[in-house]
């Protein structure tokens, strides 16, 4: 449990990062609250996206819009009180970022404030909108595929390691959307004929411990659920994968590029960018109960060759014409 005098430390430390214009803007400038579960110092590229779709919808940062960032430091417990800090300020749109969490502590937050948000998951199930034509209330967003693509992921990395009798699964249990990828990752492995070991982590010490597990059950290859703590410790995990000599599936390029074997997923950054549109349209005056979820269509197939030599793999030619990207 983090004490008072820790939050405030961390609430300030957070506020020093904010920029000076979403402090002394006008009042005639309308400001957009950023909400995530993940650092300040994680995945800068995610919020100049946010900040590119913003300005495709004609707000730019610092001159027509001001933006409160508020990050949780990968520490979900802070959300609901980010969240409230936020609704006080009273923003006038809330980008919910950085996973189910932060979608739900802004949810509960505000019935008034619209809220724009990323979920992996379906977020009818989630209890995040109505419909997906026309979510109701004051919740909209981008629906990026990170809990419904897991059996496609699955299927795809069966196909590199054919032999691995038993296959990890690695999910942080804080994440809501968790769940949804167990159950979607279970039933193919179940077709396939395949031990699914369902490992757990949420924070660095116990992904150390997820990996000493897959050792120790002979497991023949990782599949990493999407999640931003697990992209934000993507050195740790692929440093880990390529000790234990593990072939491993990643739900974004970034574990690739790091020099992770292989990744299937959305362009997350592309998803972001769609957020701060949808977030300009509101600044617009377009209500979030009429703006239909958006969701992503743009998937990315991403191997990394001179891993998969290393670990002693043969990529079959059929996959790698079908990747955007082969790194060697």
């Amino acid at each position: 449990m983090i004490r008072r005098r820790q939050f405030i430390t961390l609430l300030g430390g957070a506020a020093a990062t904010w920029p000076k214009v979403a402090r002394g803007q006008q009042p005639n400038v309308p400001v957009v609250g950023f909400l995530t579960s993940l650092g300040s110092n994680d995945r800068p590229n995610l919020r100049d996206a946010f900040r590119l779709g913003l300005s495709e919808a004609g707000f730019v940062e610092g001159r027509d819009v001001a933006i409160e960032y508020r990050f949780a430091e990968n520490q979900p417990d802070l959300l609901p009180t980010l969240a409230s800090d936020l609704v006080g300020r009273k923003v006038a749109v809330i980008a919910a970022t950085g996973g189910g969490a932060s979608v739900l502590a802004a949810k509960a937050a505000t019935t008034t404030i619209p809220i724009v948000f990323l979920t992996a998951g379906d977020p009818i199930h989630e209890g995040f909108v109505a419909s997906l034509n026309r979510p109701g209330g004051n919740l909209t967003g981008i629906n990026w595929f990170g809990a419904q693509v897991g059996a496609k992921a699955l299927g795809l990395l069966h196909e590199i390691v054919p032999y691995a009798a038993v296959i990890g699964l690695m999910l942080n249990p804080k994440l809501p959307e968790a769940a949804e990828t167990q159950t979607d990752v279970q039933e193919a492995a179940r077709i396939l004929g395949r031990q699914l070991l369902v490992l757990h982590a949420s924070t660095a010490n116990e992904i150390n411990t997820a990996f000493a597990t897959l050792v120790q059950q002979r497991a023949g290859a990782l599949l990493l659920g999407a999640d931003p703590f697990f992209t934000s410790r993507r050195q740790q995990i692929v440093a880990l994968a390529a000790r234990d000599a593990i072939p491993a599936m990643y739900a974004t390029r970034e574990f690739v590029a790091e020099g992770g074997l292989i990744s299937y997923g959305n362009n997350i950054t592309d998803a972001y960018r769609k957020a701060g549109v949808y977030a300009g349209r509101i600044l617009k005056g377009e209500q979030p109960a009429h703006l239909p979820i958006d969701q992503a269509t743009k998937f990315e197939l991403v191997i990394n060759i001179t891993t998969a030599k290393t670990l002693g793999l043969m990529i079959p030619t059929s996959m790698q014409l079908l990747a955007d990207e082969v790194i060697e």
